[in-house]
């Protein structure tokens, strides 16, 4: 199983569209730095080291779904819980729980799923998938 990471951010009013609610893609970029996050909370380097050491440049998104729920606006705080719900060979599946707090409790706003591979480099420069590195695993689990 592997670690839950909670990360938080708050909504700008940059982050919303004329009606007032937060505009959709703005929750795959706080996915996407939770992602990070998720993998920096388990202690797992930069990827500029992780390149060096394990050929490792970063975790790039090769699909990805989600479920919108309610709507979060200006001045919300959001909690987006994350979590590798799957390792694969050459891939892994990390999942995305975002709500919000509210008198009446948590509110979830939603949930997403995406499938991210360990990118590497090939000799002409192109992006290839590493194997899983276990070193990686292992600090996640």
């Amino acid at each position: 199983m592997s670690k839950h990471i909670i990360y938080t951010t708050r909504v700008e009013f940059g982050d919303c569209d004329p009606a007032g609610i937060v505009w959709y893609p703005n929750f795959f970029g706080w996915m996407d730095a939770a992602s990070r996050h998720f993998f920096a909370e388990c202690g797992v380097p930069r990827w500029e080291e992780t390149t060096q050491t394990l050929g490792v440049i970063g975790t790039p998104l090769v699909d990805t779904k989600s479920r919108f729920v309610a709507t979060a606006s200006y001045g919300d705080t959001l909690k987006i819980a994350v979590t590798v719900r799957e390792w694969r060979e050459k891939s892994f599946v990390q999942s995305y729980r975002v709500t919000r707090d509210d008198p009446q409790g948590e509110t979830l706003i939603l949930e997403a799923e995406d499938v991210r591979i360990f990118g590497g480099k090939r000799p002409d420069g192109r992006l290839r998938a590493l194997p899983v590195p276990p070193e990686i695993r292992a600090l996640c689990e």
